[in-house]
């Protein structure tokens, strides 16, 4: 069956396969505005927009972090966990300062610093074990997700935090009409695509997911390009935990699960290849704001949370056969 690959009209000439490698996603996130507008006339409310923005500010910082190793060829399947430990560490280190006496500020400052601390040390430590051992990053941070829930409700005996006090405005304050948590969320892909796109260490990360062999050929340290990716990541995913928890006003044990594949879509649906080598921090926003799109839908609809977890496998395998099937057109 013959394709059509350029289109020709008026002696101007329009490379369709190319328009569709480069702004493809873009205009799916638009069709998705589109028909969510048609769907929902709440939708375009800017109620609801900044909603939507909040709603995906926390996986978006974590898929901000997930795409960098995806795009070294490694991946991350402990950050829900994680992100659970981060929350509960910080609201519940803040509770306890604040009863002893101490200010707020002061004990949010500790609060923040031993959650973001305690997620970029259980990163390093799956890093070191994957580059160390040359054990598969699947399994190595899937040790990792039930370390870290553990952790978290030996912290919590299983327990609620409650009565947080002020340090609960990190996730629920404003500026105006937007939200902190979506100005990190904005910061955290500034300095995502800067180190991306700017830096040297991106470069790295393109050329290890790349091709591994050439990359470390070429005189490229891989190890610590690994460690360090999952180092910024994990420092990504301590301050999710600390916007997820402060935004609920409590610490809770047992949320955040599978928030990690919620990341992992974002950054396919992006583009970001499972292969390693190709992604990018653009194409991960407008798969995190595509998820959030659908997510939002779903909700205004009324439709339960059992079919939106189907939808989400689905869009995983469709996601990776694409890729697959990309990459073998590719060789």
């Amino acid at each position: 069956m013959m394709k059509i690959k350029k289109i020709t009209f008026g002696g101007i000439s329009f490379d369709i396969k190319n328009f569709y490698n480069k702004y493809g996603i873009l205009c799916v996130m638009v069709l998705m505005f589109v028909i969510a507008s048609f769907i929902s006339p709440v939708f375009l409310t800017s109620t609801n927009l900044i909603n939507v923005l909040t709603q995906i500010s926390v996986v978006t910082i974590v898929a901000a972090g997930m795409t960098m190793l995806i795009i070294s060829g490694t991946t991350d399947l402990s950050a829900g966990s994680v992100v659970a430990l981060a929350g509960c560490l910080c609201v519940g280190t803040c509770k306890n300062l604040i009863a002893s006496g101490m200010g707020t500020v002061p004990a949010a400052f500790i609060g923040i610093l031993v959650a973001v601390v305690i997620a970029a040390m259980c990163n390093v430590s799956s890093a070191v074990i994957i580059t160390k051992f040359e054990a598969p990053p699947f399994i190595v941070t899937l040790a990792m997700m039930q370390i870290a829930r553990g952790l978290v409700y030996i912290y919590t005996n299983g327990q609620q935090i409650y009565d947080i006090g002020n340090v609960a405005i990190i996730g629920q304050g404003r500026i105006g009409f937007i939200p902190y948590s979506v100005l990190i969320m904005l910061a955290v892909l500034i300095i995502s695509w800067i180190i991306l796109n700017k830096l040297r260490f991106g470069r790295y990360l393109y050329a290890v997911g790349g091709n591994i062999e050439a990359a470390i050929a070429s005189g490229i340290r891989t190890s610590p390009v690994i460690i360090k990716s999952f180092l910024i990541h994990g420092v990504f995913v301590g301050i999710a935990g600390i916007l997820y928890m402060t935004r609920l006003n409590s610490g809770q044990p047992a949320e955040a699960v599978g928030l990690e594949f919620d990341a992992i879509i974002a950054a396919i649906v992006g583009g970001t290849s499972f292969s390693g080598g190709i992604g990018t921090i653009t194409g991960t926003i407008c798969g995190c704001v595509i998820i959030g799109i659908l997510n939002n839908i779903l909700n205004l609809m009324f439709v339960q949370s059992y079919y939106q977890q189907v939808i989400k496998g689905l869009i995983i395998v469709t996601a990776v056969i694409l890729d697959i099937k990309t990459k073998v057109k590719k060789n």
